[in-house]
C-alpha cells in the first residue's frame, strides 16, 4: 500500500484518480479548495481550504499532515481560461501561471521533507505545453503556463535525482471533463487514469523527466 496525496480532486481526473486509487487499497490523500459529495462519499482523508498558490494554505497543510511520508504527489490541479491574440487578458496569463506552474512547485518544495527515496513527482501537464506540437496557436496564457511546468518539472527531475526521487509529465489525452467542455471527442476518466497509473507505476529513475502521454507515447518538447 503505497501514500498518494493528489491535489484537485474534487471531480474529472483528480477524483478518477482517488477512486481507482482507493479502490486498489492505497492510501489516498485528497487536497482540494471545497471538496464535492462524490468525493466525500470516497471515503478517502479529505484535505480541503488548499489553495496552491499560497504559502500560507500550504504551510496549514504541511501541519495537518504531521510529517505524513508520501511516496507519490500528484499535482492535478490547474485551469484553463481560453484567450487567442484579439482578446488577450494579462491578468488571467498571471493567474494560470500561478496555478499551473508556480503553485506546484510551491507544493513539491513545502513537501520535501516528506518525500523519500523511491518516492515520485508527477506533474500533469498538457501536449498544449509542447512547443513542437503547437500547430493552432491561441489560448496563450494555458499553452505559456504548461511550458513552463515542463521545464519545472524537467528541473525537479535533475535536482531530486540524487535523493532518488523520480518525476513524471504526464498529458491525459483529451479527456471529457468540465474543463474540456465534456467533450464528445475525449476518452472518459477512467480510461485516462487507467494509463496515467499505468505510467507512474512503471516510473523510475531512469526515465525521470519524461513528457510522456497517458497512452505511453513519449511527447516532444
Amino acid at each position: 500500500m503505497a501514500t498518494y496525496l493528489i491535489t484537485g480532486t474534487n471531480r474529472g481526473i483528480g477524483y478518477e484518480y482517488c477512486r481507482q486509487l482507493h479502490a486498489r487499497g492505497d492510501l489516498v490523500v485528497a487536497a482540494c479548495r471545497a471538496p464535492s459529495k462524490q468525493l466525500e462519499d470516497l471515503g478517502v482523508r479529505i484535505e480541503a481550504d488548499v489553495e496552491i498558490t499560497s504559502d500560507q494554505s500550504i504551510a496549514q497543510l504541511v501541519e495537518r499532515l504531521h510529517g505524513l511520508p508520501i511516496d507519490v504527489l500528484i499535482h492535478n490541479a490547474g485551469i484553463v481560461e481560453r484567450t487567442n491574440l484579439q482578446n488577450l487578458d494579462f491578468e488571467s496569463l498571471t493567474r494560470q501561471f500561478e496555478v499551473n506552474a508556480v503553485g506546484p512547485l510551491r507544493l513539491t518544495r513545502a513537501l520535501l521533507g516528506q518525500l523519500h527515496q523511491g518516492s515520485k513527482v508527477i506533474l500533469m501537464t498538457s501536449r498544449m505545453g509542447s512547443i513542437e506540437d503547437n500547430t493552432s496557436g491561441g489560448t496563450y496564457g494555458y499553452r505559456m503556463s504548461k511550458v513552463a511546468l515542463c521545464m519545472a518539472g524537467k528541473s525537479l527531475a535533475i535536482d531530486l535525482r540524487p535523493q532518488g526521487i523520480a518525476v513524471a509529465l504526464l498529458h491525459p489525452g483529451l479527456v471529457s471533463t468540465r474543463m474540456t467542455g465534456f467533450t464528445d471527442q475525449g476518452i472518459t476518466t477512467e480510461a485516462s487514469v487507467r494509463g496515467l497509473l499505468s505510467r507512474i507505476d512503471q516510473l523510475d529513475l531512469d526515465h525521470s523527466g519524461t513528457f510522456w502521454h497517458a497512452n505511453g507515447e513519449v511527447l516532444p518538447w
